[in-house]
């Protein structure tokens, strides 16, 4: 009886301490976006900076990645002039990192599309650097202009997992399969951004998140 007590006051613990132990992790590394206007001086030359820190953090996401359902982080940035109560949006860009598993390679792959133009992040063997290369500051293409306006930059990351046949059509594409597109019928920069050929992304489970970030307002003389 003691020796059986012994055991089960011992699985108590264990599973505690286990239990603590993965709240701990769960704390550390929670997904952040944040979006940074550039320094005064500089605001009518380049545009903000862009960081998406963690995001392939969190159980249900790297068991869809493991399982071999790439996920897909779409970026808009824009920006916004304001006056009061009124808002106008006046530019805005938007680009995506694709992030799979490749089982036969046992690596991470870490692609980034701007326009329509795929650019390799690098294959990576830890989901950690993996996410370090998804984190990487981004300078969005887009600057404020001069005339005595208000503005500010809302930055927009849509977290999403492909589905199995989009990332066929990707790979289709990337490997020049997809000849309309080539010819110009198409645009294959929208493969993974605006949806031509109803190529949408589905959501598996559920998994989807949405972060916003916006800077402070600044003026621009």
């Amino acid at each position: 009886m003691l020796v059986r007590s012994l055991r089960r006051t011992l699985c108590a613990i264990v599973v505690l301490l286990g239990t603590t132990t993965a709240a701990a992790s769960a704390q550390q590394g929670r997904p952040a976006l944040s979006i940074t206007a550039p320094a005064a001086d500089q605001l009518t030359r380049t545009g903000p900076v862009v960081v998406a820190s963690h995001m392939l953090a969190g159980r249900k996401l790297q068991e869809l990645l493991a399982s071999g359902f790439p996920a897909r982080l779409h970026f808009t940035v824009e920006l916004w002039s304001t006056g009061g109560w009124i808002h106008d949006l006046e530019r805005f860009t938007e680009w995506d990192v694709v992030v799979r598993w490749l089982a036969v390679e046992r690596a991470y792959e870490v692609t980034q599309f701007v326009g329509d133009r795929p650019f390799s992040l690098g294959r990576f063997a830890q989901l950690d650097d993996a996410a370090a290369a998804v984190a990487r500051p981004v300078r969005a293409p887009i600057v404020a202009y001069s005339g005595g306006r208000r503005f500010y930059y809302q930055a927009t990351l849509t977290v999403e997992t492909l589905s199995l046949s989009d990332l066929d059509e990707v790979e289709r594409w990337m490997r020049g399969e997809l000849q309309p597109a080539v010819r110009g019928e198409r645009n294959p920069g929208t493969v993974l951004g605006r949806g031509v050929k109803t190529l949408v992304t589905r959501l598996l489970g559920g998994e989807r998140r949405e972060y916003v970030e916006r800077t402070p307002v600044f003026e621009v003389r």
